[in-house]
């Protein structure tokens, strides 16, 4: 075996939809029994928190950041690669030719910090230029266009036509619906 095969690095493998938290379970169970702690070291289910308004209400969901993707940190073996080849639900590892390919470390990076968020980001179900019906607040019963939308934050900003003039207002998401 040469070097960059005895290399730990990270590797995306293909699971099929709803049923990664399933696959990454059984996987970590496979390395238990199996006794390969020594080539398999990390699974993961890459996931963000984010907040949904449904109904006028506010929810923490979690949301999987690339469905029917798990991440796993490895050393490719002959032994590793077949363990995790052959586990039920996996259809094969992303990547090019016959063996997989390992993602960069930046990208590990970036998911990761994407991964702790610890912020959860809002789920703003309108879109740029739809029209919305203010439903609370002092601009109670005007109706506008959406102009901007700040899901950090959980905000939008809606051009209301006040004395002939649009002007923009700023709302919390809760405080329109749909026309």
């Amino acid at each position: 075996m040469d070097k960059k095969e005895l290399q730990k690095d990270w590797y995306v493998i293909h699971t099929y939809s709803g049923y990664e938290d399933m696959v990454a379970e059984n996987l970590k169970q496979r390395i238990e029994s199996l006794d390969m702690s020594d080539k398999i070291f990390n699974v993961i289910v890459p996931k963000e928190k984010q907040i949904e308004i449904k109904n006028g209400k506010r929810r923490i969901v979690e949301r999987k950041i690339f469905p029917g993707y798990i991440l796993i940190e490895m050393i490719v073996t002959e032994d590793s690669w077949y363990i995790v080849r052959n586990t039920p639900n996996v259809t094969g590892f992303v990547g090019s030719g016959v063996t997989p390919s390992p993602i960069s470390e930046a990208e590990i990076k970036s998911l990761q910090k994407r991964m702790g968020v610890e912020e959860p980001k809002y789920k703003i179900d309108f879109k740029v230029g739809e029209l919305v019906h203010i439903n609370d607040g002092p601009f109670k019963g005007f109706d506008g266009n959406v102009n901007e939308i700040d899901e950090n934050k959980g905000k939008i900003k809606v051009l209301v036509n006040m004395f002939g003039r649009e002007t923009p207002v700023e709302l919390d998401s809760l405080q329109v619906k749909k026309v």
